[in-house]
């Protein structure tokens, strides 16, 4: 039986200062002693204080206290799962390791459409060769949500060679997979689950949230703990269980990936939340929850907004939902979820985690309270009178769901490392996809590297653009150009090398 009263990186990190030691190591700013006295008074004092080296500082020049290893055993015991990993790199760092351990180089992996960007460069980084997976598009809501079991099995039937399938849940709109029944079909196989989900580090510590991917049967699982946690940017976590992952090899691919610099401050707020959540957690989330559940009825009294619960765990929608995830419908303002999200940071000095052309997403978290609840609703009040003066929405030409799923040509990594060339959007259709075109947030990409483009497609993100959507990872971010690889005709034949 662990202890989880213990914090080994927080109580090691106390003891470092107990002490008074001092290290002639990296970081150089000495525990904030070099640091510009301007950046101590924003960042503060015990910032810097905190940020120590890892090895050769919290812990010896060989690790031999253990800190770290302590803390995953604990984070492991405290969910569930055989073995947990730091990551201070975040979910996008944890996913690529994943993705190599079970699909290893060139290997094929089974890829839901809907996949977060660091999905894409995963296929990029590692090679691996997606087999996508249809998801569930909601053609009243334009949105997508994970692919169901039919969905899966009819992908494992098209490549039974895959060494694994891949999956988000929760997606950014909170909606869930059915993970056990995902799970089954691949252990049917033989074949591991992934579960990027990102979004549900606190889905263990509670049972009136969705079920955990660990405990409906999933093999790996990716948290990002600053996400719906109480950890730092950049803390996530890589779970796995069960003996169809080499969990050496799982190591061993991380700490390819892994920075050998890792940030302290990291990892003991990871190791932290873990034990607040052990001593804590059901009654925290409990209050954020009931919170939750009556900030959906004040916001549904406001004129002009939706709340849309139902419609998410509808049938073909969603197998389940994170009440902590609320989502606010915004077009009978007259307006869009940009133009929302846009005045409530300059006339509320609120920010929202999502907004899309209809839609803005209020995320809550065990943080929130009374206070922060009434100041949601009251930015959300004066939206609604504000609504009327604003400029009608621009329409965004939203393609039919079928339109999303774009026919793959050659795989991400052979076209963002092949022959490019920059061509004018109004060319671009017909023309094979070289970089990643992704309206954040959510972050899932419209177009991918290898794939056709197509008009429609061009036509929603142009159409976006000027509605208020955001590109940040194309080239020309205006989108009046487009990369496309150069050797590659609109037919798919390789053209003759120019010489």
């Amino acid at each position: 039986m662990l202890d989880h009263s213990k914090a080994p990186l927080l109580d090691a990190l106390a003891d470092y200062h107990r002490q008074d030691r001092y290290g002639f190591t990296p970081p150089g700013h000495r525990q904030g002693r070099g640091a510009d006295p301007r950046a101590r008074a924003v960042l503060g004092e015990q910032t810097y204080r905190a940020d120590v080296l890892a090895a050769s500082g919290l812990d010896d020049r060989a690790s031999s206290r253990g800190f770290l290893a302590e803390a995953e055993r604990l984070m492991a015991d405290a969910v569930g799962s055989d073995q947990a990993f730091f990551s201070t790199a975040g979910s996008s760092l944890s996913v690529k390791a994943a993705m190599l351990a079970v699909a290893g180089d060139r290997g094929e992996l089974l890829i839901g459409r809907d996949a977060h960007k660091s999905v894409v460069a995963g296929l990029v980084f590692t090679g691996v060769e997606p087999r996508w997976v249809k998801v569930r598009y909601d053609d009243e809501l334009h949105l997508a949500h994970p692919p169901s079991p039919e969905q899966l099995e009819e992908a494992w039937e098209r490549h039974p060679t895959a060494a694994g399938a891949l999956i988000v849940s929760p997606t950014p709109y909170g909606t869930c997979a059915d993970i056990a029944a995902l799970a089954d079909i691949c252990h049917r196989r033989g074949k591991p689950l992934i579960v990027d989900e990102a979004w549900g580090a606190h889905l263990p510590f509670h049972p009136d949230l969705p079920t955990w991917a660990m405990n409906a049967g999933a093999d790996i699982c990716v948290v990002s703990v600053h996400k719906m946690g109480a950890g730092l940017e950049q803390g996530s976590v890589l779970h796995s269980r069960g003996d169809l992952i080499d969990p050496a090899h799982l190591a061993a691919c991380a700490d390819l990936l892994m920075t050998t610099s890792p940030n302290v401050i990291v990892y003991a707020a990871l190791d932290g939340w873990r034990r607040q959540m052990v001593e804590n957690g059901h009654r925290l989330l409990s209050d954020a929850i009931a919170l939750a559940r009556g900030l959906r009825s004040d916001i549904a009294g406001l004129p002009g907004l939706r709340v849309i619960e139902d419609r998410l765990i509808a049938v073909e929608a969603s197998h389940d939902l994170d009440p902590l995830q609320i989502l606010i419908d915004v077009s009978e303002l007259g307006i869009n979820g940009y133009q929302a999200a846009d005045w409530l940071r300059e006339h509320r000095r609120i920010d929202v985690g999502l907004s899309d052309h209809r839609r803005i997403l209020a995320t809550m978290s065990m943080a929130d309270d009374a206070g922060t609840a009434a100041r949601l609703i009251e930015g959300l009040r004066g939206l609604v009178t504000a609504a009327p003066g604003l400029p009608a929405a621009s329409t965004v030409e939203l393609p039919p769901p079928a339109q999303f799923d774009l026919e793959p040509v050659i795989s991400p990594r052979e076209a963002f490392f092949g022959r490019t060339e920059t061509v004018k959007v109004d060319e671009a259709a017909g023309r094979v996809c070289a970089e990643q075109i992704t309206p954040y947030p959510p972050g899932i990409p419209a177009l991918l590297p290898g794939e056709r483009i197509t008009e429609e497609m061009l036509d929603y993100l142009r159409s976006g653009l000027a509605a208020g959507m955001v590109l940040p990872d194309p080239s020309d971010k205006t989108l009046e150009t487009v990369r496309v690889v150069s050797d590659l005709s609109p037919s798919g034949a390789r053209r003759s090398p120019s010489r």
